[in-house]
């Protein structure tokens, strides 16, 4: 077959599961649309949310979804606030901060702040929190979120420092995200698994149900302080897990849910046409898509092609980036050449990119030493369509795939026991700009780096602690620029969020992928 011809072909399949995609979804719609629609019952005060995914802890330290983020977002809060639309930090449980020297920065923290529970937030809670989880043996899911700090020491009620293990210039950033404040007397006394199952904090929302993994409801904190987050105008949040799309989306026909995210293109251009009953919010995120591979060969596959620039070359070569994101993604999505986020500070993109080319990931496979290929088992968690759609281009190349889908948290925990030849993952950074927050998390050797390169750990270790913006950017574009070359990994596309919502609820996307319920309201 001509190359022209296989080309034709792929994007034949690509554009097949996209009209399936369709096709279900209008059988879906029309058939519950049959049944007439029940209008949102907003007069409860209650609005009615659907999570895809299962939060494996609502403990915000010990899980690393975007659910998780979501509801970190609602139930706690940070010592440092970053507006999404300006990205201007603000203060939230601190007033204001300076660097004291190159590793110590110094909070005033704000008066007055309360627990749900009742409990002051003082300076014993920032100090017990960080000196929690800056400790590995702690085991925070996310280390790299939470492992440059060193230490926090009290200098009085409301003053407290916070030392970091290097110079760490990104500390504002990642203070202002998933670094969260808890109550240090609560904490010490039921830990992890039990702020898991009734978390206590001092954000816009508290947590009054807990069904692990399936039902959150969260009510409006009425004595929530004056944070730049806002104050909360709906009463109560119901959240439950619904894994499947298309019961997600005949619920919301049923008036059954109010909101849902993170649906497909297709389904979510056919809810926009009916324009009369729903709102169909498109939004950039900084979520990319990406194959790992297990280049540096921990997995037990034997003989592990991957270990073969040649073969991770071939597979970058093997798969049409602009025809996925044409096809599948739609909407604010594009096609990604690096390992990060376009945005985030040092997110360089002047490196190596591979063309779609299936002749020459052929060509490569053959001088790999692999003329007829290879089989592998293939891993996702999420977006079965996009990651069967890599497979075929894959299995067009010569690489025939296993393809296996797994829970979030087990193919997570299969990676961190080096365990994974191929995935197909996403990340989305903990919604920090900083390119520290997605390079660094996976190629400086913690227990994801699939490549344990020497000069790329080098690289960030420099880029990650340098007081010099420039030098920060050129040695976070000398190791993205070797990730390239080597093809550890082969970045395909940024992600964009879909959300629809009945028309009594007004919300507005921000494009950090951050669900934020203080900024919606019942129209």
């Amino acid at each position: 077959m001509k190359t022209g011809d296989r080309s034709a072909l792929r994007q034949g399949e690509v554009q097949m599961k996209a009209t399936f995609l369709k096709s279900t979804a209008l059988a879906m719609v029309l058939a519950v649309g049959a049944g007439g629609v029940a209008l949102a019952d907003k007069a409860s005060g209650t609005l009615n949310v659907a999570f895809t995914k299962e939060l494996e802890n609502v403990d915000s330290f010990f899980n690393s979804s975007r659910e998780g983020v979501v509801m970190q977002r609602a139930v706690w809060d940070g010592l440092i606030y970053r507006d999404p639309e300006t990205n201007e930090y603000k203060g939230n449980l601190a007033t204001s901060w300076e660097w004291i020297d190159d590793k110590t920065l110094e909070f005033k923290l704000r008066e007055g702040v309360k627990f749900h529970d009742g409990s002051d937030f003082t300076a014993d809670d920032v100090v017990a929190t960080v000196n929690f989880v800056a400790k590995e043996e702690s085991g925070v899911k996310t280390q790299r979120n939470v492992n440059w700090m060193e230490s926090a020491e009290k200098i009085d009620d409301y003053t407290v420092r916070i030392t970091t293990k290097d110079v760490f210039p990104a500390a504002i950033e990642f203070l202002s995200g998933p670094v969260s404040m808890y109550p240090s007397d609560y904490y010490e006394e039921v830990g992890p698994s039990g702020m898991g199952l009734k978390p206590v904090g001092t954000g816009p929302y508290k947590v009054v149900s807990v069904e692990p993994g399936q039902h959150f409801v969260l009510e409006k904190y009425e004595d929530y302080h004056d944070s730049p987050k806002g104050q909360p105008s709906i009463e109560k949040i119901d959240i439950r897990t619904i894994p499947d799309v298309n019961t997600q989306l005949a619920e919301l026909f049923s008036g059954s849910l109010d909101l849902i995210w993170q649906v497909p293109a297709d389904q979510a251009e056919k809810m926009a046409s009916m324009d009369d009953r729903f709102t169909v919010s498109n939004e950039s995120t900084m979520r990319v898509g990406y194959l790992s591979m297990d280049a540096a060969g921990r997995s037990s596959m034997d003989p592990n092609p991957f270990t073969d620039v040649k073969v991770r070359q071939a597979v970058n070569h093997a798969i049409d980036r602009q025809a996925l994101v044409d096809n599948l993604l739609k909407g604010k999505s594009k096609v990604v050449s690096t390992a990060c986020f376009p945005s985030q500070f040092g997110c360089a993109q002047d490196v190596t990119s591979y063309e779609y080319d299936p002749e020459k990931a052929r060509a490569l496979l053959a001088e790999a030493g692999y003329p007829d290929g290879f089989t592998t088992d293939f891993y996702a968690y999420r977006d079965r369509e996009y990651a069967e759609a890599v497979s075929s281009y894959l299995n067009a190349a010569g690489i025939q795939t296993n393809f296996k889908l797994l829970q979030y948290s087990a193919l997570r925990e299969l990676n961190m026991k080096g365990e994974v030849p191929l995935a197909f993952l996403t990340w989305g950074s903990y919604s920090i700009n900083d390119a520290s927050a997605m390079v660094s998390q996976f190629f400086k050797h913690g227990s994801l780096d699939d490549a344990q390169d020497d000069q790329v750990l080098e690289y960030l270790t420099v880029a990650d602690s340098s007081t010099d913006p420039e030098e920060r950017k050129e040695f976070y574009r000398k190791a993205l620029q070797r990730i390239a070359d080597q093809a550890y990994w082969a970045p395909m596309f940024s992600y964009n969020t879909n959300y629809v919502m009945t028309k009594e609820v007004a919300y507005t996307p921000t494009a950090d992928e951050v669900l934020r319920f203080t900024d919606m309201t019942w129209n």
